[in-house]
């Protein structure tokens, strides 16, 4: 069997292809990508749900001056929250994705952000991204996505509307210059 290559702590970047898609000009951070197919959360798709609301329905104690971005992170668990923080904290239900990267998916984190006790540097997403096995493969083959390693500043520090053409950037690519078009050498 063919070894895979790891895309994680990769942000995929959409190519023109998926416009009309629910990844049209998505900017995606792979949390996990092996053999049994790959998962991320979208990271420029901020979401009409405001944090306060959120915390009001789990039942958390929120300080006014707190309000996060609520972004889609894709369309698979819509209901299901994720935390992606730079800081890695004690929360429950943490993987560590990279050094600057880390991922929780427990109310403990939500408490701790509403009550200004939570990370420095995180983004809330409601959803994730997933892939089968070979799946992401393929669709990367298939021209349907950039890659760019990622970094504490474009996870963190980049805002959600310009994330798509600074991660761009970071390949020397203009948004205008990408195709749709498969070209093979």
């Amino acid at each position: 069997m063919k070894e895979l290559n790891s895309l994680g702590n990769q942000l995929l970047i959409a190519m023109p292809q998926l416009q009309d898609s629910w990844f049209e000009s998505a900017v995606i951070y792979l949390c996990e990508h092996d053999q049994d197919g790959a998962m991320g959360l979208v990271l420029n798709k901020p979401l009409d749900v405001d944090f306060a609301a959120v915390c009001e329905q789990l039942a958390i104690t929120r300080h006014q001056d707190i309000n996060a971005v609520m972004l889609g992170g894709g369309p698979v668990g819509t209901e299901q929250g994720f935390i992606l923080h730079q800081q890695p904290g004690h929360w429950n239900a943490t993987e560590t994705i990279s050094a600057f990267a880390h991922l929780t998916s427990s109310k403990d984190i939500l408490t701790a952000i509403g009550q200004g006790a939570g990370p420095d540097n995180y983004r809330l997403a409601l959803g994730y991204s997933g892939w089968g096995p070979g799946q992401l493969d393929e669709e990367i083959l298939g021209n349907s996505w950039l890659t760019v390693e990622a970094d504490a500043e474009l996870l963190f520090d980049t805002p959600p509307e310009t994330l798509y053409q600074a991660a761009l950037n970071r390949l020397g690519v203009s948004g205008s210059a990408l195709s749709a078009q498969i070209g093979h050498a």
